[in-house]
């Protein structure tokens, strides 16, 4: 297996998700063993790396920081990125934030798959897991552990009609993100919306872009595009913070409600734990 970049370069333009703030992005071809590279174009074309290191915090969001410059809500986009197969890319923007789009990685995948994906000369590297590894933070926990290939299985437990207790479980094949998991929608809570605002978060969320729910329905007028789409955005924002690592991953993932924040701890603590894995 050899690595692979875009082909060419293409972008879009969106606003974000919690500064509201119009920003205009492009993914672009990277030379192998680059990774992901996120470019502040309005910041002298300041580098910030997909990477663990970098995590600053993960509350409603995944913010990367590095030397003061700030990188938010990055975890869809990398999920597509992950999920079409894509190992390199400079991904140029020249705001804060990423753009939320439609709140899935449908819009993105599509993005990827009208640039084109090259191959390289050099050989993928994969973080392969060698033992099991598991974080918990009171009735929220996560864990990775051996496997031949790389799956999830999530649950999620709200008190709410439409989502209750969800399980899905993801094996990431050949096409299988684009068709079970890509157009899964982020979500959130009618009555968090004055708090969120208040702390100057969800700036640019609407119903275009999030599933709002209400106390007993929601909110969008368009229906649900899974019966389980709650579940499977998780394992989309899971995908995306395990792309931080900076490979591919091969081990299962167990996920009960958890989030960025638990995510973020799961891949320290499995970096910091000797003999847990190798790279091949």
């Amino acid at each position: 297996m050899r690595q692979t970049t875009v082909s060419k370069q293409i972008g879009v333009k969106g606003v974000g998700l919690h500064t509201g703030v119009p920003v205009a992005l492009n993914l672009r071809p990277a030379p192998e063993n680059t990774g992901y590279i996120f470019v502040r174009t309005d910041l002298d074309n300041f580098e910030i790396p997909a990477s663990v290191e970098y995590i600053s915090h993960c509350s409603y969001a995944t913010t990367l920081i590095r030397r003061g410059v700030v990188l938010s809500t990055c975890e869809h986009l990398l999920s597509a990125l992950r999920g079409s197969g894509v190992d390199n890319c400079f991904i140029e923007l020249d705001s804060i934030e990423i753009p939320i789009l439609d709140g899935s990685s449908e819009a993105w995948i599509e993005l990827i798959a009208e640039a084109g994906i090259k191959k390289l000369d050099a050989e993928r590297k994969t973080l392969k897991v060698l033992k099991r590894v598991n974080f918990e933070e009171g009735d929220r926990s996560m864990s990775v552990e051996p496997s031949d290939h790389f799956e999830i299985e999530c649950v999620i437990d709200f008190p709410h009609p439409f989502i209750n207790r969800q399980e899905y479980h993801f094996v990431l094949d050949n096409g299988s993100y684009g068709k079970q998991i890509a157009s899964a929608r982020t979500f959130g809570f009618a009555r968090e919306i004055e708090m969120l605002r208040n702390a100057n978060l969800a700036l640019g969320g609407s119903l275009d872009n999030a599933i709002v729910l209400t106390n007993d329905g929601m909110m969008n007028e368009q229906p649900l595009r899974f019966e389980d789409e709650f579940v499977r955005h998780k394992i989309l924002d899971i995908i995306g913070d395990i792309a931080l690592l900076g490979m591919p991953v091969e081990g299962k993932i167990r996920a009960e409600r958890s989030g960025h924040a638990i995510h973020a701890a799961l891949m320290t603590k499995l970096l910091n734990t000797s003999g847990a894995w190798e790279i091949v």
